[in-house]
């Protein structure tokens, strides 16, 4: 059965043509820093986002913990968005690694403005803790992509209380497609920036972290710490590199097929869907139909072949990725047709 999974743009399968470079690359001991496919990899990263240093790491997870550790002190508190993936899906490792808290941003849109960091930062009391670092997202963890002002905006003001600022952007590249920029120009307004390659990139494994030489040594010493000095990892930088010198360059086409997905799904007059808003390839949408069975949904969904993640509150995430194509599509179109005429029976 063919097989379209909507779940995350993380189900990826390899290319062949990543397989193949996994199957010959040149590797050393990454732990010793002569892996030299590891070593590209980094460069080649560090050039893109234009830093001076980049640091290949396991997951997105360990390169923002690693972040944070890096960049505050025991006790501090860190500004970020109540929907940011360090909030929602990082197990709340900042209290744990770094011993710091969280100051939250809570706008209906997702976005810190210059407003909220002037709000948010501690002033000097000997009750409150201190302000040590400001998190933001690009692509944000809801789809849409934050103006190159609004980050401009945030990092001035992050500044104005000598504050670094790390993006968190997973999606960096996605974002990047939606402005028409290079990637330098989103990354410019931060002091450090996360990036994965298992997302959309069709890399199995990797996130790259970067910024200054002295912010990388040291991260490097805390994934160290936390187990992620890994020996011939040039296996997967391989990969990594396809990622970014050609996936990237595919991505609007994941973007033109949401946007495709989007428009087919709000014809039928039970989805509510803001097609505005989908700026990615990420499409989010409810079904207000009375007495619909979730459940059931996603469990006929699945006979045909088709995997989603069951609604979060009553909203649903497809997300579009290098497999799945038009054709996918329609049939989940159609799909979610047949099932909405079963329910009518």
């Amino acid at each position: 059965m063919h097989i379209i999974d909507l779940r995350s743009d993380t189900v990826t399968t390899l290319t062949d043509e990543m397989r193949n470079a996994m199957a010959t690359a040149i590797v050393g001991d990454d732990v010793y820093e002569d892996d030299p496919t590891t070593i590209k990899l980094e460069e080649l990263s560090a050039t893109i986002t234009g830093f001076e240093a980049a640091l290949f790491t396991p997951s997105g997870t360990m390169a923002n913990q690693l972040a944070i550790m890096a960049h505050t002190k025991r006790g501090d508190e860190v500004i970020l968005g109540q929907n940011s993936h360090i909030v929602a899906h990082e197990v709340g490792g900042a209290a744990i690694l770094s011993g710091t808290s969280y100051r939250i941003v809570n706008n209906p849109d997702d976005i810190i403005y210059a407003a909220d960091i002037h709000k948010m930062v501690r002033p000097a009391d000997i009750h409150y803790p201190d302000t040590g670092l400001v998190c933001v997202e690009n692509a944000l963890s809801n789809g849409t992509v934050v103006p190159l002002c609004k980050m401009e905006e945030v990092y001035n003001a992050a500044k104005e209380y000598n504050l670094p600022v790390h993006l968190d952007g997973a999606r960096l590249f996605n974002a990047a497609v939606y402005l028409n920029v290079d990637p330098k120009e989103i990354t410019k307004y931060c002091d450090s920036v996360m990036f994965c390659l298992s997302k959309g990139l069709c890399s199995p494994v990797g996130s790259m972290l970067c910024g200054s030489r002295d912010f990388i040594n040291k991260t490097r010493k805390y994934r160290k710490l936390l187990g992620g000095g890994m020996r011939q990892v040039g296996i997967l930088a391989a990969s990594g590199i396809i990622s970014l010198e050609k996936m990237t360059k595919r991505l609007h086409t994941d973007h033109e097929n949401a946007a495709y997905m989007a428009r087919e799904l709000s014809k039928l007059p039970y989805v509510k869907i803001d097609t505005e808003a989908v700026h990615i390839n990420m499409v989010f949408f409810t079904i207000s139909k009375p007495g619909f069975n979730h459940d059931g949904f996603v469990n006929h969904l699945l006979e045909k072949g088709i995997k989603i993640n069951a609604n979060d509150n009553g909203v649903y995430r497809f997300v579009t990725h290098n497999d799945v194509s038009r054709a996918d599509i329609d049939f989940v179109v159609d799909s979610l047709m047949v099932y909405n005429q079963l329910c009518n029976l």
